[in-house]
């Protein structure tokens, strides 16, 4: 994949060039969720397949599911 560039404004905030975000259907209101990987920053779009993927890292108690709607509440 050729690399891409974009600019961070004064806010904090970085355009995803919309061929990545088609590629990725990335939509306006789609949360992602971001890592750092040493001098890397990892940005995954919140998905179906994303939440499947953090099966099991919470250990026992909440689920994923639990976990998205305890946020949901708390960010009205």
């Amino acid at each position: 994949m050729k690399q891409t560039y974009s600019q961070v404004s004064t806010k904090g905030q970085v355009v995803i060039p919309a061929e990545l975000r088609e590629a990725l259907q990335i939509a306006p209101g789609t949360q992602v969720a971001m890592r750092r990987e040493g001098d890397a920053i990892i940005l995954r779009p919140v998905t179906a397949a994303f939440i499947r993927s953090l099966r099991g890292c919470f250990g026992k108690g909440k689920s994923m599911g639990q976990i998205r709607e305890q946020e949901h509440r708390r960010e009205r």
